[in-house]
């Protein structure tokens, strides 16, 4: 049984990347599907889309590299976990990394990066930060 989803996302893909995949398959859930939205977005994956792995909706996601085998993502950081929430205010969301990162905020208006939380001046539930 799985307790945090999220995570478990994460993790593939840091894994998938340290052993220089070009794809991963997680199971599908809409707030999976948002994350990799924010992800693609931002340059960090090239694709992802939903397929059916063993009956099972799943998604694919085809991974980012510099070169041959440099990966645009090189860390992952869950921070809200289910045993201890975390929070921040609108006037509390820092950039990662000088700006080289992103936080990833799950809002009142759904997920958002720390420069959207910023300009719509939300906050929420920081989810991950990525760099």
């Amino acid at each position: 049984m799985m307790t945090d989803p999220i995570s478990d996302l994460l993790i593939r893909i840091q894994n998938a990347t340290r052993r220089g995949h070009k794809s991963v398959t997680v199971p599908a859930s809409r707030l999976k599907g948002e994350l990799l939205r924010i992800l693609k977005a931002e340059g960090f994956i090239t694709e992802y889309e939903r397929v059916t792995a063993d009956g099972h909706p799943a998604l694919r996601i085809q991974l980012r590299y510099l070169g041959e085998r440099q990966p645009i993502i090189t860390g992952l950081r869950r921070i809200s976990k289910p045993g201890k929430r975390v929070y921040t205010g609108r006037r509390n969301v820092r950039p990662v990394m000088g700006g080289m990162g992103l936080t990833i905020l799950s809002t009142s208006k759904g997920l958002m990066t720390d420069q959207e939380s910023r300009r719509a001046s939300l906050g929420g539930e920081v989810l991950c930060c990525v760099w």
